[in-house]
């Protein structure tokens, strides 16, 4: 065999299978594929890829968890598939994530981003698998920390970035790591004991954390949060009918008190798409959009969403 290094290669999403005879394949960065970005492994490789199979196989991990390998940090995701063979998926991710303004994102937007970190309420980070929520998330933490002071809590599963410890001059972060589903819930109460200035939650999947974090986010804490939805709209009302589900029609009350920001984004070929609203605490335009959150006319923020990208773009700000 070869003597290829796994760390070598240019992959996003690394996939190996753990009981079964089917090659190994990987996704390639994908800044500038256009066509088959899924690459098969060559065999000068092969005796690299058996000792990481090796090293998964020796380790008492869960369905999702960080791994460690050759100076690479993987988050693994298991498959068993429908023929009985078991996959891993290991998808590359760094150790810090990137400064707010690397990201791809509008030059003029990053400054309103950053503002947002003297305030409290909610911020949901919304898009598909894969689209960069997490990093988004951690880089606006970070960046808040650095610039405003204060303690961060993030609750995750799994812990994706390390971010823990000292940020700036004045803000420290912890990281909590939850398992299942009925854990989160649980974390987020217990953070807030700690009196943190920020939380970031990693996903936002069950009725009773959707009202945790909503209670949260009205009350004195700038809350981060990703939520996996199609578009702005769907982030939105996917939160709410979670919510619902607990304490019915008083989520809309509580998402429009709270609502701070949302960011829907696309990462592709060309770099990172986005479409975002931010509200500029109480000013007429955000009670505008409140309004409509409590009127549970979600479909109308559209024009809101349209006046801003416009008024971005010709001046780089977001509110007359």
């Amino acid at each position: 065999m070869g003597s290829g290094k796994i760390s070598s290669l240019p992959f996003v999403d690394l996939y190996l299978c753990l009981e079964g005879d089917q090659p190994a394949h990987y996704r390639g960065s994908m800044r500038g594929l256009t066509k088959h970005p899924d690459i098969g492994l060559a065999p000068e490789y092969q005796d690299d890829l058996d000792k990481l199979k090796d090293h998964i196989r020796s380790k008492l991990i869960d369905d999702r968890t960080i791994v460690f390998y050759d100076g690479m940090r993987l988050r693994a995701a298991f498959i068993l598939s429908s023929n009985g063979q078991k996959w891993v998926s290991l998808r590359r991710v760094k150790d810090k994530p990137q400064k707010l303004d690397a990201l791809g994102f509008p030059a003029g937007l990053v400054p309103h981003l950053q503002r947002v970190g003297s305030r409290d309420g909610l911020i949901l980070i919304c898009g598909a698998t894969g689209q960069g929520k997490t990093t988004t998330s951690c880089s606006l933490l970070v960046d808040y920390l650095e610039r405003h002071g204060g303690v961060g809590f993030t609750i995750e599963d799994p812990v994706e970035y390390d971010i823990a410890g000292r940020h700036g001059e004045a803000g420290f972060c912890y990281q909590v790591e939850v398992k299942h589903d009925n854990e989160w819930g649980e974390a987020l109460e217990n953070s807030l004991r700690c009196h943190p200035r920020y939380i970031f939650l990693g996903e936002v999947c069950t009725p009773g954390v959707a009202n945790q974090l909503l209670r949260a986010a009205t009350s004195g804490h700038l809350v981060i949060a990703t939520l996996h939805a199609g578009t702005v709209f769907e982030g939105i009302e996917g939160l709410l009918q979670l919510a619902e589900q607990v304490i019915g029609e008083r989520a809309k009350q509580l998402l429009a008190a709270s609502f701070t920001g949302i960011i829907h984004q696309n990462l592709s070929q060309y770099g990172l798409t986005t479409r975002f609203l931010l509200t500029d605490g109480n000013g007429t335009q955000s009670q505008s959009i409140r309004s409509l959150i409590r009127d549970n006319k979600i479909g109308q923020i559209a024009s809101v969403m349209d006046q801003q990208h416009a008024l971005l773009m010709q001046t780089g700000q977001l509110f007359r």
